[in-house]
């Protein structure tokens, strides 16, 4: 627990055999802020949710369902990490949206964000259903409300490997199909946001020369899916599970600096088409990448050092939000992502977070970005 200047700070945790980690600090307030990212099968056992729920029944909650919960420098699963934050003068307020399938996404984001549209609104951290979302779709619809003055960051919710259900957290519990977001608002407030991956890019850059929204079909021309599985040679045996190591680099033309990852969720061998975790427009750039364990760590750590551009105030609640993806290729070094991530912070600072389906940062300045396979922060702060 810490305090400065009037700002609160707490991060408990959960697990089905010690409980909670501590008690719950008496800080309900309408300027409290309440994060909790849990197991997915929490949406058939919301016991410990309803607890939050009655111990701050008049803040701002939000959470999501994981693929594995940050704690400080630890990852665990079948947990809750939970952080309290209640702020002095930055004011708060809460949007929710259904979203019944992809389709809706970019609907979605003009949904959640039109009503935190308000004088003196500085950032929003937005959670999203896993599953049934475009994410690339609900950013475009974000952005089509918030300028780019506004920080926009935050994840798609995972259910560990399993890609079956996802929930986000609402009023009524956990709930699937629904975005939500929480918009903070004031002078005061300081966020900081960074966004790294760390794969090594390798083969020629190509353009995509057919595909629709998030599917690809063609590559220079040639079946997406034949012209990926000669570079993977005898790793194309076990697609779609080996894709989550070659990802691809994504930019929109050659002049872009902008770099982002896509991950390959499934494919079809029968008309030869890849779907990823993220629009790739007809036009686009995309190169092949792989993992380097050492940059990928090293990356956690520069998106965390990017966070630390302006002040430094005290206490500090840092949001981490990773790839499952990540996970599944660091395997054993994954919490050394985290103990990265976690190093560059201020002394004072605390940190929970999640692995995720996507996550969403601006890529440097500006505009929100969907990523992929990518270590993002996002850090709260309030001054005095």
């Amino acid at each position: 627990m810490a305090v400065a200047d009037g700002v609160q700070l707490s991060s408990l945790q959960y697990s089905s055999r010690q409980g909670w980690s501590g008690p719950f600090p008496e800080w309900d307030s309408e300027q409290t802020l309440v994060v909790a990212f849990g197991a997915s099968e929490l949406v058939d056992h919301a016991g410990p949710l309803e607890e939050l729920k009655k111990a701050f029944p008049n803040s701002v909650r939000i959470g999501c369902s994981t693929s594995g919960e940050i704690f400080g420098t630890t990852i665990n699963d079948g947990s809750i990490s939970v952080a309290i934050c209640r702020f002095d003068d930055v004011q708060l307020r809460h949007s929710a949206s259904k979203v019944g399938s992809s389709d809706g996404s970019r609907a979605a984001g003009r949904a959640v964000a039109e009503p935190l549209m308000a004088p003196g609104l500085r950032a929003i951290f937005v959670l999203s259903d896993g599953l049934h979302v475009n994410g690339s779709d609900l950013l475009a619809g974000i952005n089509e409300v918030v300028g780019p003055d506004v920080t926009v960051t935050g994840g798609l919710a995972g259910d560990a490997q399993r890609f079956k259900r996802t929930w986000v957290l609402l009023d009524d519990g956990p709930v699937a199909g629904v975005v939500s977001a929480v918009g903070f608002y004031g002078a005061a407030l300081r966020i900081g946001h960074g966004a790294r991956g760390g794969w090594d890019i390798f083969g020629p850059e190509r353009t995509v020369t057919k595909s629709k929204a998030n599917v690809v079909y063609e590559i220079d021309g040639q079946p997406a899916l034949a012209l990926y599985k000669s570079y993977l040679g005898e790793r194309a045996a076990g697609l779609p599970g080996t894709a989550l190591l070659f990802p691809l680099s994504l930019r929109a033309s050659s002049e872009d600096e902008k770099f982002l990852v896509r991950t390959i969720l499934a494919i079809n061998e029968e008309d030869q088409s890849m779907t990823f975790a993220g629009n790739l427009p007809e036009g686009s750039l995309v190169q092949l990448m792989r993992a380097n364990f050492d940059r990928l760590i090293d990356g956690a750590h520069e998106a965390a050092t990017l966070t630390r551009s302006g002040e430094d105030v005290a206490p500090q609640l840092a949001l981490a939000v990773s790839c499952v993806g990540r996970r599944i290729a660091l395997g054993q070094r994954t919490e050394e992502e985290v103990e990265a991530a976690f190093d560059p912070l201020p002394k004072d600072a605390q940190m929970i977070g999640f692995y995720s389906y996507g996550e969403i940062s601006p890529f440097g300045t500006g505009r929100c970005d969907l990523h992929n396979q990518t270590m993002c922060i996002t850090t709260l702060a309030e001054a005095a």
